[in-house]
């Protein structure tokens, strides 16, 4: 992670779905376009169903990494602002 340089992190492990998609997309809006930020998301659902809906709205997954703990770190560059 360290090679990509990260604009902004959020963390969504206290959330469930539908609202840790809610809170991606709400960090995101903050970004311009080229920017990236960094997720924090539990196993399960999140991790499957957050990076497909950032895809659905055009942006960009640059990397997926499982934390070992039961996270994963999703890093998202911003394509446009869907």
């Amino acid at each position: 992670m360290s090679d990509i340089p990260i604009t902004d992190s959020v963390d969504i492990t206290d959330v469930v779905c539908p609202v840790t998609f809610v809170k991606v997309k709400a960090a995101l809006d903050e970004l311009d376009i080229g920017d990236i930020l960094s997720v924090r998301l539990n196993d399960g659902e999140p991790v499957r169903n957050v990076p497909r809906s950032v895809k659905d709205e055009g942006q960009k997954i640059l990397k997926l990494t499982d934390n070992a703990d039961g996270t994963y770190t999703l890093i998202i560059r911003k394509e446009n602002d869907e």
